[in-house]
């Protein structure tokens, strides 16, 4: 299999890729399309399904056309996925009835806060799921669509509609609605998965009003999820699909008691506890890893919402930088951000306080502070949120982190990750390949085809271009660290007036 080739979709929130990846792990082929962000009220962020699959198709077409191959020369294909997104749509005509509804968007928190009020209720959604009660989850972005979508209820009631995250869509389309399935990570994420049977549960599909019939069938990461039956492409096999943050994990090959981050439109760091199912005490989700040979692994995660996005902030909103590699140049000079801390809740705060109506905050601003400081502090919260999640994770799992693997656009700002090693007291692993995610559903569906023979060969692939040590001594790192904990109190005091 040495001309052969993966071709790995990832779907992400603001764009999709296609990546062709051979057997030493070397992405041969790259295309990327970004696809449009909408915003119809303040906390609410929808895509258009129709343009995600649009442009997902054409960087495949693209992405095969660069090196001129053919489907003889593709083994599989995989992909990942931006999780927590939901679409609904109809049966028979394949249209979405409403945009789908992203994992940013806040528009089910009152629904979710009424819910909460039941303590009992929660520690069940907890035990069964994993997780907490909030927008973040796609269960409660179903419920939303039927009931305001008009006639939506009745027609899935009917068995006319179908629902599914951003993998069960591309699977729909490319197997022309042949197969409707999902993974089990991504089927973890919904609030309506229960991960310790395995199952949809009916107690939760019923709390939510949601009818079963709606929901796809539930796989292994790897497995056969069907064949493209569309275009040019039709024939290659569709052999995994995966969540993102799951799939980076599998990427970066984290054992349990190992944790990655991941650092791109949000943050999310992932902590493998294998066959344990820990639930957190600590504002942590507890959720799936992988499903691999019908055995499932679980994971703790902690999700930090704004992340790259908040880089995006200072240089397409503020215009303080005009290029992202400015970034470095502004940490280089040091720490100091003259008193001045950046919290940049701009759609609430997930873990590890869980908060929908807080918003960001600037505070310590004095005539001092100057737009290098603003800068500086910006990118410093990405790593003080990493430090408030990190914490938890020791915590829950009972030991010190004294190293993670770190990926994603971020990722490479050295400064930032010299920062963030000191702030976190450990080191972090920087792999030469920029693809980890895309990387990891490959892997998924190279073993499902005996492209690789085992995982023992996966563990060879990976290599470092960077290992940041911590550098900063730790009464500088509880000064700069408490600072940013004082800030963070009082923005999760802010309430809408």
């Amino acid at each position: 299999m040495n001309n052969k080739y993966i071709i790995s979709l990832d779907s992400g929130t603001t764009s999709v890729r296609t990546l062709i990846v051979d057997r030493l792990s070397n992405v041969k082929s790259i295309t990327q399309k970004e696809f449009t962000q909408y915003f119809p009220k303040p906390g609410w962020v929808e895509h258009d399904a129709n343009e995600i699959y649009a442009a997902q198709f054409s960087t495949l077409i693209q992405a095969l056309q660069q090196k001129n191959l053919e489907i003889k020369d593709i083994v599989a294909l995989a992909i990942t996925n931006q999780r927590e997104t939901v679409v609904v749509w109809d049966k028979e005509t394949g249209i979405p009835i409403y945009n789908a509804i992203v994992w940013q968007d806040r528009r089910t928190a009152k629904y979710c806060e009424e819910l909460k009020k039941d303590q009992a209720l929660v520690e069940k959604i907890q035990n069964k799921t994993g997780l907490l009660l909030d927008p973040y989850f796609s269960g409660t972005k179903i419920k939303w669509i039927l009931d305001n979508v008009e006639g939506a209820r009745l027609k899935a009631e009917q068995g006319q509609l179908l629902a599914g995250t951003i993998d069960t869509w591309l699977i729909w389309k490319l197997t022309e609605g042949k197969v409707h399935a999902t993974d089990y990570t991504n089927a973890s994420r919904t609030l309506l998965f229960n991960i310790r049977t395995l199952q949809w549960d009916d107690e939760l599909i019923d709390l939510f009003d949601i009818p079963k019939i709606m929901l796809p069938v539930v796989k292994n990461s790897a497995d056969d999820f069907g064949t493209i039956s569309v275009g040019m492409v039709n024939g290659i096999k569709i052999s995994s699909a995966i969540g993102d943050q799951q799939a980076a994990l599998f990427g970066h090959r984290r054992k349990p008691g190992e944790l990655k981050g991941t650092y791109g439109t949000g943050a999310f760091l992932m902590l493998n506890t294998g066959d344990k199912i820990i639930t957190s005490s600590n504002g942590l989700l507890t959720t799936i890893a992988i499903g691999l040979n019908n055995k499932v692994s679980y994971a703790l995660e902690g999700s930090i919402y704004i992340a790259g996005n908040a880089l995006k902030w200072l240089k397409e909103e503020l215009h303080l930088i005009q290029e992202y590699e400015q970034i470095d140049y502004y940490l280089s000079g040091g720490n100091d951000t003259q008193g001045a801390i950046v919290v940049p809740y701009f759609v609430g705060v997930g873990a590890p306080f869980w908060n929908s109506e807080v918003r960001g905050i600037i505070t310590g601003l004095t005539r001092g502070v100057k737009r290098k400081h603003l800068i500086r502090a910006t990118a410093q919260s990405i790593a003080f949120q990493t430090k408030d999640i990190f914490s938890s994770f020791e915590k829950d799992y009972g030991e010190k982190i004294v190293k993670m693997s770190v990926d994603g656009g971020v990722a490479n700002s050295s400064e930032l990750m010299q920062f963030q090693a000191d702030i976190l007291d450990t080191r972090l692993f920087l792999p030469k390949s920029s693809e980890i995610t895309a990387l990891g559903t490959a892997y998924l569906a190279g073993l499902w085809n005996g492209f690789w023979k085992d995982e023992n060969e996966l563990d060879q692939l990976l290599e470092f271009k960077n290992i940041f040590y911590p550098l900063m001594t730790e009464k500088e790192q509880m000064r700069i660290y408490s600072k940013w904990q004082n800030a963070v109190k009082l923005a999760l005091e802010w309430k809408e007036v």
